[in-house]
Order: structure tokens, then sequence, then C-alpha cells
């Protein structure tokens, strides 16, 4: 059983790690926080998160009925879900995520709303099960734990999702003038390059230990 402390950290770095990448909800985010300010950026970033959270539960709760196998394939599920890891940040790298963000700016009259829209969005989207299913293999996070340790892990991923959003959109309020899509180029194959490095050195310690 993996201690409070190991799942605490490993949950919120799932969950930044889970957020961070630039796509079309991170850029809405992104574009409401610098139109409208932060309290209605982080509001979307907020339905993201419940989005998320109901997929790390589904997840968690998947990867608790299946903990033996886990358990006795670690080091390969860990392999795997590192090369899953390493496409994820091909993938994010070579494409742009801003083909789609015309399609999703639509008109908003309050947060409750706000939060349903994005929540909505960024749930048609179930890519983000694989990515969860990549990085618990990959952190050895929840495997075979009971009910109750998966629920709370999912919740620090929550947790971490939220950190996320809530830096974001204070760095984009402070530093809005500096926020173009040329940067936001630049952010986003730099987040892309960081998870990629962060793959493959899981691999190598994964060889050495």
């Amino acid at each position: 059983m993996q201690s409070c402390f190991t799942l605490i950290y490993k949950g919120l770095i799932i969950g930044v790690l889970v957020s961070v990448p630039v796509g079309p909800v991170g850029l809405l985010c992104i574009q409401r926080t610098l139109y409208k300010g932060r309290w209605y950026g982080f509001s979307s970033g907020l339905g993201a998160a419940f989005s998320d959270f109901l997929y790390a539960i589904i997840v968690c709760t998947s990867m608790g009925i299946v903990g033996g196998f886990i358990e006795k394939n670690r080091l390969l599920l860990q392999i795997l879900g590192s090369i899953l890891l390493i496409v994820f940040s091909i993938y994010a790298f070579l494409n742009s995520p801003f083909k789609s963000l015309e399609k999703t700016e639509i008109g908003i009259s309050s947060y409750s709303q706000n939060i349903l829209s994005v929540f909505l969005l960024s749930f048609s989207n179930p890519f983000v099960v694989f990515l969860y299913i990549s990085l618990f293999n990959s952190f050895g996070f929840l495997a075979g734990e009971s009910l109750y340790v998966t629920i709370m892990g999912a919740f620090c991923v929550f947790m971490g999702n939220l950190l996320w959003w809530f830096v974001i959109t204070y760095l984009v309020s402070k530093l809005h003038g500096i926020f173009n899509i040329q940067r936001l180029y630049i952010l986003n194959r730099t987040i892309s390059i960081v998870i990629m490095s962060l793959a493959f050195g899981i691999i190598a310690y994964s060889f050495i230990h």
C-alpha cells in the first residue's frame, strides 16, 4: 500500500501532467482569461478538471479490479505506459491545437454555463483515458489499492488539475501582454518535450531498478 505522502505527490503530479498540454481546452481557458478575466478563465479550467476527475475515477476503479495483474507485470506496463506518453508527446508536438479553437468558443453568460460547456467539451474527448492509463502505469500509481485509497488518489489527481489551472490563469492574467500565438506554440512544444523526457526517464529508471 502506498503511503499518504506518496499518494498525494504522485496524484498531484499526474493531475498537472494531464492538464499541461496546450490543447483546445487549454487555449480556451487562456483565451477566456485574457478577454473575460482570471476567474472566468479558471471556471473553464474547473469544467475540464471535473471531466478529468470522472475519467480518473473510471481508470482508478478499473485498475483496482485488475490490480493483481498490474503488480505482476509492473515493469512491462511502466515501459508500455511510457511509450504511450512518448507517442502522445510527439503528437502534441507536431499538431497545432489552434485548429479547433474557433469551434470551441461559444457565447457564455455565466460561470455555471461556462463550467458546463467546458466540461462537455472535455468529456467528449476520451483520449484522456489512455493518457491516465499511461501515467498511472508509468508512476506505479494505485495498483491493487482499496476502493477508499483509489477514490482518494483520484481526488489528488483532481487537485493537481485545479493547481495547474489556478497557476496558469494567474500567470496569464499577470503576463497577458506576452501571450501571443507564437509564444503559445513554443509553450506547447516545450511541454511536449518535457513530457517526452519524463517518459524516457521513467523507462531508464525501470531498467535500472
